[in-house]
């Protein structure tokens, strides 16, 4: 495996792209491919058994375009999956994991709200990292139906979005929560609508800067870390439509892309080389 590789990350959409920011912001030299299986999303509604078969798939495809570490930049991938995924393959995986930790130190009521995908609250990862700490501190959660579809949609202030924030974390500070916890990658999008309901009191943790510091670490150690200067490059791959999640992750990555469609259900082939 080369340190000249490059990085592969996924996704069920365009909510990885938040994690990739803090990628890329701590590893200016890494070339990263990012896949967004858009045909399937949400992940948040799917049968874990589902949702491992996708992860397989996309760390399939990932290596075949030699992928020396894949992030799974899904929290919901990653409660289902990253265990599987260790098992079969042999190179690093760094998965999500709600910021359970920060937030301890700094609630001050002793009780937390998580923000989460449904199939994530109902994980054993997640009963296990909660049951972890909850004798020092009370967890109050919340699944969020629609989130992900309005990043997805790239509707981020209407009135639709911002009463349905309202309704999910007003739940969460009825129950005396003030630190918020961002358990998808796809709600940092939101994060703007969701500490204006909150109030500027409740501290709002999101996870990718530790992840992407993580993702460093783990690649230092394998001695994999680029060893070039150069600035480095990254390209997109969608199941679904590219013209669509173009536009999108040209947005939120604040600048235009090109997208690559890649079949949802074929064993995958090596694209051609992206980073010659």
């Amino acid at each position: 495996m080369s340190s000249n590789h490059p990085i592969g990350i996924f996704d069920s959409g365009v909510g990885g792209i938040s994690v990739l920011r803090w990628l890329r912001k701590e590893m200016p030299a890494e070339n990263f491919i990012y896949i967004a299986d858009s045909r399937y999303i949400p992940y948040g509604d799917k049968p874990r058994e589902f949702i491992e078969q996708r992860s397989v798939f996309l760390t399939r495809f990932l290596l075949a375009q030699q992928a020396k570490a894949i992030v799974v930049a899904c929290n919901t991938a990653t409660a289902a999956a990253i265990a599987t995924l260790r098992s079969m393959f042999s190179i690093p995986f760094i998965g999500m994991e709600p910021g359970v930790k920060p937030a301890l130190s700094l609630t001050k009521t002793g009780v937390v709200g998580i923000l989460a995908t449904t199939e994530t609250l109902k994980s054993q990862k997640f009963e296990i990292l909660t049951n972890r700490f909850s004798d020092t501190c009370e967890f109050v959660v919340q699944d969020c139906p629609g989130f992900v579809e309005l990043v997805e949609q790239m509707d981020l202030q209407s009135q639709k979005a911002r009463d349905l924030v309202r309704r999910y974390v007003g739940s969460l500070l009825d129950k005396g929560a003030d630190t918020i916890v961002l358990g998808c990658t796809h709600y940092p999008f939101l994060l703007e609508l969701i500490q204006n309901a909150a109030g500027q009191d409740v501290r709002i943790i999101d996870t990718g800067r530790a992840v992407a510091r993580e993702v460093s670490r783990r690649l230092r150690e394998e001695r994999l870390l680029c060893d070039t200067d150069n600035a480095g490059t990254e390209i997109f791959f969608t199941t679904g439509d590219p013209e669509k999640a173009g536009q999108v992750i040209g947005r939120l990555w604040d600048t235009p892309v090109e997208i690559f469609a890649i079949p949802a259900e074929v064993t995958p082939e090596k694209h051609p080389d992206p980073f010659p």
